[in-house]
């Protein structure tokens, strides 16, 4: 089955930067878009950024436009989440997202890796 595995997540202080990882597997994506969203304590999920596996279209949210920056590997099977200049208003729980092109949502979830932005 899909398999999204998240890694990166740390306490960092503002104005830090962090790379998040996605190791994704048990799919072959390549009729997929790949996506990052979080979800603050008390607050809805919101999307962060996307990036299509194979043509590599990326669309961001107005918040981190600028900041982060979404990518993929498809020879590691990795995608990536760079974040520059952190803000404390960042910290969230980030989720790394997959779904097929035909769908409407992202229906593949991974774990979520904590992201803490002090100030």
């Amino acid at each position: 089955q899909v398999q999204l595995l998240e890694s990166g997540g740390e306490l960092v202080q503002a104005g830090g930067s962090l790379r998040l990882s996605c190791a994704a597997s048990g799919r072959t994506f390549s009729n997929y878009r790949m996506a990052w969203f979080r979800q603050a304590p008390g607050k809805e999920r919101e999307f962060v950024a996307s990036i299509g596996w194979s043509d590599g279209t990326t669309f961001y949210a107005a918040s981190v436009k600028g900041r982060f920056t979404i990518s993929r590997d498809n020879a590691k099977n990795t995608v990536s989440l760079r974040m520059n200049n952190l803000k404390p208003e960042d910290t969230a729980v980030y989720y790394c997202t997959a779904r097929a092109l035909v769908s409407t949502s992202y229906d593949y979830w991974g774990q979520g890796t904590q992201v803490t932005v002090s100030s």
